[in-house]
């Protein structure tokens, strides 16, 4: 049962998105352009800020508000809503869970505004889901300085106009022959610090993603984000909220795919009737609302979890799993219902299809949730 601010909030920012999201993206889209625009209206309505407290110049919300932000932003696009996920959930609660008092000060205010974007430096070229056994990127503590070496991959929201700080994982030396990781705070512009060009994406293509390196790159000693050896924790419990959002954006994808389709079918005629007419198409949609349904509710158990206090990994992996599938197969079949219109860009379900697949790797592929879940049963253990 949601609560009166949270029924406020969804209305605001479905009215949001279909007024200044719906007319514009597809244009963005096209170009591979991101949307400086959009962002700074959402700034400005304070989606950026929504879990961060009023302190830190933010909504003083909880992450239940963030995940229904997302899903009504993708029901109408997926690139503006990954934008908002990933700088949240990646670039600003780490920041929020483990920075110092300092490190909140300088960065969240910006970021919670939307004036700054951060981001989360974890996958490297060679690594994937293997983390820890394919990590290289290093940083020696050199005097009152952090020495970083290494690259990362698929990052979002590394490389925008307004992007001021990536958390990095790095090694910082080994305890008991493993690997001793910790997280870097490096913000733009520091000298070493290159960004690649932006990826030639499949989707979400009004949306930043980029490969980073670092050479000698030196940053004070004081950016290290917690503890020392604390990393890896600190991103996989990272990862875990990150699962809940990256759900509730699969099921925004998923439901904008319903919606499509119940008008498509309501208004394109063959054969002598409109085609929702057609058991055939009925079936179908109504197959596509029940997948909607089913994963809505498997994010909000997790959410509600997550605010409570109570273990949620394996809730949070079964919502990413149930909800990307969804989102998959929702976007399959609204194309098939569009027929040649929906494998046309200037339709969204086209963007629907480019932008879903991505869901079932990134923030855990499913092959990654599915073994969670085994896990967190007591299996393989």
């Amino acid at each position: 049962m949601l609560n009166d601010e949270h029924v406020e909030l969804r209305k605001t920012v479905e009215e949001f998105a279909r007024s200044e999201v719906a007319p514009v993206i597809g244009d963005y889209y096209e170009r591979c352009e991101f949307p400086y625009e959009i962002v700074r209206k959402m700034g400005a309505m304070g989606l950026f800020g929504l879990p961060v407290p009023e302190e830190y110049g933010g909504m003083g919300g909880d992450y239940f508000a963030l995940c229904l932000a997302l899903e009504e932003l993708a029901r109408v696009d997926s690139s503006v809503a990954i934008t908002l996920e990933a700088a949240v959930s990646l670039g600003e609660m780490p920041i929020l869970r483990f920075g110092s008092e300092e490190q909140r000060s300088r960065w969240l205010p910006g970021m919670a505004a939307g004036e700054v974007l951060g981001a989360f430096g974890l996958t490297e070229p060679g690594g994937g889901s293997d983390v820890p056994g394919g990590m290289r990127t290093t940083a020696v503590l050199d005097g009152g300085e952090w020495v970083v070496n290494g690259s990362k991959a698929f990052i979002t929201n590394s490389g925008t106009d307004i992007t001021g700080v990536v958390a990095v994982a790095a090694i910082t030396g080994r305890r008991e022959d493993r690997p001793e990781i910790s997280t870097i705070l490096v913000p733009s512009g520091t000298p070493g610090f290159t960004v690649s060009k932006k990826y030639s994406k499949v989707g979400w293509s009004a949306s930043d993603t980029r490969e980073l390196s670092f050479a000698d790159c030196r940053v004070p000693a004081e950016n290290l984000l917690g503890e020392r050896g604390r990393g890896y924790a600190q991103f996989l419990q990272t990862l875990d909220e990150g699962r809940v959002a990256i759900a509730a954006l699969s099921v925004g994808l998923a439901q904008g795919c319903v919606d499509e389709s119940v008008r498509y079918a309501g208004e394109r005629r063959a054969f002598g009737q409109e085609i929702g007419r057609y058991q055939a198409i009925q079936f179908k949609i109504a197959d596509m609302e029940a997948r909607v349904h089913t994963a809505r509710l498997a994010y909000y158990h997790a959410a509600e979890r997550m605010l409570a206090g109570l273990p949620f990994k394996k809730e949070a992996a079964i919502a990413k799993l149930v909800a990307s599938n969804a989102a998959m197969d929702n976007a399959r079949d609204a194309t098939q219902i569009f027929g040649g219109y929906g494998f046309m860009n200037e339709f969204p379900v086209g963007r629907f299809y480019r932008d879903a697949k991505i869901l079932e790797i990134g923030e855990g592929t499913s092959e990654v949730q599915r073994m969670l879940i085994a896990r967190e049963l007591g299996l393989g253990a």
